[in-house]
């Protein structure tokens, strides 16, 4: 049943049509519920898409057959997309994030590191554009939950990137300039004084 369900998501997966963005099923599962005249089996599909540069969309629907079911799946990342605040190839911060029991922390690496991270958390992270990051998993490891919760640490990081941008150009240095105004007043005091005493400033 294993062997027939993976080569339903493998033809599924062919017959997408192909675009700019990248799918990439993480989990299929089947799901039945129970009726009058039995039970009515279906199938839930959890599909991440994005375009490898900084835009991302989770997607979990579900269908009678697998092809409708990751179709649908699609179709909702794709509504449901957002830009992601991105440092180069890696996050700009540290973030950590939880979703019901499952709780993700992800850090920032240097370059040439790669994508330290598994299941879902590896899938939403590449479909991102992050291609170098440090990742740990401490809760659960229901794939949904970890998704959801990777999808929110980087919906925070692009939070963080709109609190930053709202801070006025003209407004930015102004504390180094201070700083150097202060040292310039300091200078002409102590020049001020040496020449009134005639002694020398000891350091």
């Amino acid at each position: 049943m294993r062997d027939e369900l993976n080569t339903q998501v493998k033809q599924a997966v062919e017959e997408l049509p192909v675009e700019e963005f990248e799918e990439r099923v993480i989990q299929i599962d089947r799901v039945t519920r129970v009726v009058k005249g039995g039970r009515r089996m279906r199938f839930r599909a959890t599909v991440v898409v994005g375009n490898k540069n900084g835009r991302v969309g989770l997607g979990v629907e579900k269908g009678s057959e697998v092809t409708v079911a990751i179709t649908k799946a699609v179709s909702q990342a794709k509504k449901r997309m957002f830009d992601v605040n991105l440092d180069g190839t890696t996050i700009p911060h540290e973030v950590y994030s939880k979703k019901a029991g499952a709780r993700i922390f992800l850090k920032p690496a240097s370059e040439g590191t790669g994508v330290i991270a598994g299941g879902a958390v590896r899938a939403v992270l590449e479909a991102a554009g992050v291609k170098d990051i440090l990742s740990k998993m401490l809760g659960s490891n229901s794939k949904i939950n970890n998704a959801y919760a990777t999808l929110e640490a980087l919906d925070a990081l692009r939070e963080a990137h709109i609190k930053k941008t709202k801070e006025k150009p003209e407004d930015l240095g102004k504390s180094s300039v201070k700083k150097a105004e202060k040292s310039e007043e300091k200078k002409t005091v102590k020049k001020s004084a040496t020449k009134k005493t005639g002694k020398k400033e000891v350091k």
